[in-house]
């Protein structure tokens, strides 16, 4: 029904690298939408002049390239594809599924006539002693399922925002989920993918015993976005309510599902040190959809959900993000983009003086004159509070950026 899904920024970094002697590594979770992305950029690159011939395209889960075992099969495989008097486009999905794939990957990428670009469901395909290989050659495009303002204007038209944004968050942000219609299927989808992450990515390649060990866990992260924790927190507790657990376990079971992008870490950072901090972190889920997938409908905290939405926003938009801390008070967000620091803090409402002066307080605290804003769900009119911009977080979600 939708089609293909514009996704303008992606496709810009792919296009502004086109060419470049450079791999382009396109990394996210499943069904983000990488593979789409892939079918939008062969799409440019013909539009541009460039003839079939002249496109490689291999998707490594599809069953006609498991035959595909080693590096050198797949090095084969692609070189003999290969037109020899003029650029080949070497587009290669999910290319973790080949050992030592970062062998073919560089064979390839030292020939003269070859714009190499892949993408992996994993962080770990540019970790390791492996990945070293490939280390100054590449550049990291990190995919996201739909940005707010991407499933809006997928549908088409920009009325009745905040039942949009209630079905942005239950319905979840994944392209595909846009095409079911039903509440069943898409809760169907949303297992499908879930199931993956965790067995495909995550239980089969850590070898991993306790199943139901790595879904508490998961279930308690889930349950926890936006709130300090640790892994020591975790196993207390889940030793606390009966489940023996270590803290070493935990951390694997963290590392794994931050790995395979379902889970996002947010560390904290001192706004008057100006350092990173050891202690604690906060967790976001990538998709909220999952999050009603996992823990069903009971009543979350809405203002956690909305934190969680502007701390991918804030990732999409090319910031590295941190929790602040600001003396004893605490900063939702500090990002760090190239012109420097923003702080954010986000609510669902300020209706009231107290609450107001609460969430001020400390982005009043910080004494630099770098810029402040107070996202809300209240519709108010444009406002600032001693530099303080206030901004409903919708409008912030659509704006151009």
């Amino acid at each position: 029904m939708h089609g293909l899904i514009s996704r303008p920024q992606y496709l810009e970094q792919l296009i502004r690298f086109r060419d470049k002697d450079i791999i382009k590594v396109v990394t996210g979770i499943r069904r983000c939408g990488k593979s789409t992305l892939f079918d939008l950029y062969e799409a440019y690159l013909k539009e541009q002049g460039v003839e079939d011939r002249q496109i490689i395209r291999l998707n490594l889960e599809m069953p006609e390239y498991h035959e595909l075992q080693s590096y050198m099969q797949l090095y084969e495989h692609v070189k003999a594809q290969l037109c020899e008097d003029c650029m080949n486009y070497i587009l290669i999905d999910e290319v973790q599924t080949v050992p030592e794939f970062q062998k073919a990957v560089d064979g390839l990428y030292v020939r003269k006539n070859c714009d190499v670009y892949i993408t992996g469901s994993n962080a770990y395909i540019l970790s390791g002693e492996l990945a070293t290989l490939l280390s100054g050659r590449y550049v990291e495009i990190k995919m996201l399922p739909l940005s707010f303002r991407e499933y809006i204007d997928a549908l088409g038209e920009r009325t009745d925002l905040i039942i949009k944004y209630r079905n942005y968050l239950e319905n979840s942000s994944f392209p595909y989920a846009l095409e079911l219609k039903s509440r069943k299927d898409i809760r169907a989808y949303l297992g499908s993918i879930f199931d993956s992450v965790i067995l495909k990515d995550i239980v089969t390649r850590r070898r991993i015993q306790d199943v139901t060990g790595l879904q508490s866990v998961t279930r308690f992260v889930f349950d926890n976005i936006g709130n300090l924790t640790s892994a020591t927190n975790i196993a207390n507790t889940m030793i606390s309510s009966g489940r023996k657990i270590s803290v070493h376990t935990v951390e694997n079971y963290i590392d794994a599902l931050t790995e395979s992008f379902i889970l996002y870490k947010a560390g904290r950072y001192d706004a008057k040190g100006k350092q990173q901090l050891v202690v604690g972190a906060k967790y976001y889920v990538s998709d909220i959809g999952l999050r009603y997938y996992l823990l069903g409908s009971k009543k979350a905290d809405a203002g956690h959900i909305l934190e969680n939405i502007v701390y991918l926003e804030l990732l999409r938009r090319g910031y590295e993000v941190y929790v602040g801390k600001v003396g004893a008070a605490e900063v939702d967000f500090i990002a760090i983009g190239e012109h420097g620091e923003e702080y954010y803090q986000v609510a669902y409402t300020v209706e009231g003086d107290t609450i107001l002066e609460r969430e001020l307080a400390p982005l009043n605290a910080i004494r630099d004159h770098n810029p402040k804003f107070l996202l809300t769900m209240d519709f108010t009119p444009k406002v600032s509070h001693n530099g303080i911009r206030q901004i409903n977080v919708l409008d912030w979600l659509l704006a151009q950026h």
